[in-house]
């Protein structure tokens, strides 16, 4: 099956579908949408985790299962379904590029990672900053170099990093540490503490050399909230401030 009868169409309204692959039964793509939009990413030729997954399927005969989640829901609805289905199973186990549109605010969270978003105040930059967002690799109680090498490597940017003094380590909105720059290297030219065989070059893409930022700058901005300065919904984890 590759499309839904106009009449399902009408009775599904907004859903939330999941891509399993049938050799593991594991879920490895959750979306949402309307219409046929559950099977859109079957011709998907653009180069990500989701589409190599799929693509992987295919080499062997295979195709993902596709599952309704959810389904006679309004967007608005779709969107809370998607990101908390998203949270439960862990992005880190699935293709999906972001944590979905729902969660900026009551994301699956630890009970301190709650406490340091709701109790953080906003953090008013005034310095020529680069935010990123290291969602993917922080975890709580990783070390000072686990920190510092996920924020600092390897992002796509340009000319404009050129302008940035200090870098922002960001999870969940919060500022986790902040970092001088010193240089900018091409990605992959630096070892990274878990780089045991070498690193390769990452083609369009930089990372920092720098040390932590002084005293005074780390107490300005350290455990503040920088959510308004990302954009709701963007998937880019870099953002440019004063610069």
């Amino acid at each position: 099956m590759n499309r839904f009868s106009p009449k399902v169409v009408e009775k599904l309204k907004y859903y939330v579908y999941l891509y399993i692959d049938p050799r593991n039964e594991q879920v490895f793509y959750i979306g949402k949408g309307k219409a046929n939009r559950a099977f859109s990413h079957l011709g998907e030729l653009r180069d990500c985790d989701k589409v190599r997954r799929i693509t992987e399927l295919k080499k062997l005969n295979l195709e993902p299962r596709i599952e309704i989640l959810k389904y006679g829901l309004t967007e608005k609805e779709a969107l809370l379904v998607e990101a908390t289905a998203i949270d439960l199973l862990d992005i880190s186990n699935l293709t999906n590029a972001a944590r979905g549109h729902g969660t900026r605010y009551g994301a699956r969270a630890s009970v301190q990672e709650i406490v340091d978003r709701l109790d953080s105040r906003p953090a008013k930059i005034t310095d020529p900053v680069l935010l990123v967002n290291i969602s993917r690799a922080f975890h709580y109680g990783m070390s000072p170099i686990e920190l510092y090498d996920a924020t600092r490597s390897a992002w796509v940017l340009g000319a404009k990093k050129d302008e940035v003094k200090y870098v922002f380590g960001v999870y969940q909105g919060i500022v986790r540490e902040v970092y001088e720059v010193t240089y900018w290297l091409p990605g992959g030219s630096s070892m990274r503490y878990d780089d045991y065989h070498g690193n390769k070059a990452k083609s369009h893409r930089w990372e920092f050399v720098g040390i932590l930022a002084p005293e005074e700058i780390r107490r300005k901005y350290l455990n503040r909230s920088v959510e308004e300065y990302f954009k709701r919904g963007s998937q880019n984890p870099v953002k440019y401030v004063n610069c």
